[in-house]
């Protein structure tokens, strides 16, 4: 990841300092912050390819730090979370987050999941192909979606969800497949990030004539897409 510029926002400063070492020997650009408010500032600069950012901090935590990210940019985040705190993690992923990691995390972990994130952001693992079910469009080589003409506000995680369902158009993808893919992790029991994605999925794609969703749940299997 050579050039690659990560923004890390955690106010604990010698946790920052150990990870952008690491970070730094992989071959990564860091930058860091050490509030939320400062945190955001940096983050819409658009310098960055992908930002880490800390659910507990001052001035602003980091729900409502990635809030007001997201009111102006969809650059890849990744949210650090107390360990076993569900709540954080649903509430960062229904409000846009692209993957999270508890904390304490091994700074190798945050390696995996930022290059897994990149390859995504960077198509390396999609066609450029333009691909289409009904009034629904998506552009890989752009990392554009549309439905019935308007484009539709997705996080770059959604954005790929939503590919690797309609490449599969009528299949039944299981979360253990989505979340490998889609997400660049292993699925776990109580892991609900596939259920958050697809409901904000969901609610901003439109819904056929006849009132459904073109993603439906295989309850127990897992989601498809389906045509009018």
């Amino acid at each position: 990841m050579e050039g690659v510029r990560v923004l890390l926002v955690d106010d604990d400063a010698d946790l920052c300092a150990m990870q952008a070492e690491y970070l730094a020997s992989e071959g990564f650009g860091v930058d860091t912050a050490f509030d939320g408010e400062a945190g955001v500032k940096a983050a819409l600069t658009g310098q960055y390819a992908a930002v880490v950012l800390d659910v507990m901090m001052p001035k602003l935590n980091g729900i409502d730090a990635l809030r007001q990210i997201r009111q102006q940019s969809q650059v890849p985040v990744i949210m650090l979370t107390a360990k076993g705190d569900g709540v954080d993690r649903i509430v960062g992923l229904e409000l846009g987050a692209d993957d999270y990691i508890p904390k304490p995390c091994m700074p190798r972990e945050l390696v995996a999941r930022l290059r897994a994130i990149l390859r995504r952001t960077r198509g390396d693992e999609v066609t450029n192909k333009l691909q289409q079910l009904g009034p629904l469009v998506l552009h890989p080589e752009y990392r554009r979606a549309e439905w019935d003409g308007v484009a539709l506000d997705l996080t770059n995680s959604e954005f790929q969800l939503l590919e690797l369902l309609l490449a599969a158009s009528g299949r039944v993808l299981t979360k253990h497949e989505l979340c490998e893919r889609a997400l660049g992790r292993p699925h776990t029991r109580y892991d609900r990030s596939v259920d958050v994605h697809m409901s904000n999925l969901r609610q901003k794609l439109g819904t056929y004539t006849d009132g459904r969703s073109p993603i439906q749940t295989v309850r127990g299997v897992g989601y498809q897409l389906v045509g009018e």
